[in-house]
């Protein structure tokens, strides 16, 4: 399975923008630019995609993991914090805040499996990036 995405960039790097779209069209000549990735631009930017990216593969990494565990998640809600050092151009590290509500579930149980979902998600695995993860049961 393969999946695409095109991005296109006029200018120079400060003063240019750019489209990014993707394969679902739901990105479509969506604008992204440097003062976005480096200040407080309303386009997109790679890191803020990675991070979204992330988020969405982790959760359904975990219902995958919870639902082969014999408990289906009522709710999965993640936040992925990404750091980016502009001096390096690195990611450094993604910080995934989890909250879930799982009936029936302990807290050791989920803990162990959102552990196991962190790291059997694709993203997390292209990532070089140090990653953690903070996860809360609702009761």
């Amino acid at each position: 399975m393969k999946r695409t995405a095109n991005a296109g960039w006029t200018g120079s790097l400060k003063d240019g923008s750019g489209t990014l779209g993707t394969q679902s069209h739901v990105l479509h000549e969506t604008p992204y630019s440097f003062r976005s990735r480096f200040g407080d631009g309303k386009e997109t930017n790679p890191e803020e995609l990675i991070a979204a990216a992330h988020a969405g593969c982790f959760s359904m990494a975990l219902a995958l993991s919870l639902d082969h565990a014999g408990y289906p998640p009522e709710s999965i809600a993640t936040r992925a914090d990404l750091t980016f050092d502009p001096g390096a151009l690195a990611i450094t590290a993604v910080h995934l805040t989890l909250t879930a509500k799982i009936p029936g579930i302990t807290d050791e149980a989920f803990q162990e499996i959102a552990v196991q979902a962190k790291s059997g998600c694709p993203v997390s695995k292209v990532l070089r990036a140090d990653i953690t993860l903070s996860a809360v049961l609702e009761a």
